[in-house]
């Protein structure tokens, strides 16, 4: 498998976890708020910290993933396709 394809799948899966990281964790503390808030009312900073990080690391990573899917010239996957498929040969060198 090419670098760049790995690559874009890494940044991918980054993408994907912290997403997947971000909902889980609001959820979590939609369901008990709290152990997150001090005497104040105010969020706690591990607590601010696991609910902003997540989502900012998500939006750059789909970022990167745009940019590597474009440099790598991988085509624009369908719907829970992970790999994408390989480009035709048509014998002329890439750079043409």
């Amino acid at each position: 498998m090419k670098p760049a394809i790995v690559t874009w799948l890494f940044f991918r899966a980054v993408r994907w976890a912290a997403w997947i990281y971000f909902f889980g964790f609001t959820f979590y503390f939609w369901l008990d708020r709290a152990p997150h808030l001090t005497s104040f009312g105010h969020l706690q900073h591990a607590t601010e910290a696991k609910m902003f990080f997540p989502a900012l690391l998500g939006i750059f990573a789909g970022f990167l993933e745009l940019m590597m899917r474009e440099k790598a010239g991988i085509p624009r996957p369908s719907i829970g396709q992970l790999i994408p498929p390989a480009a035709p040969s048509n014998g002329l060198s890439e750079r043409s």
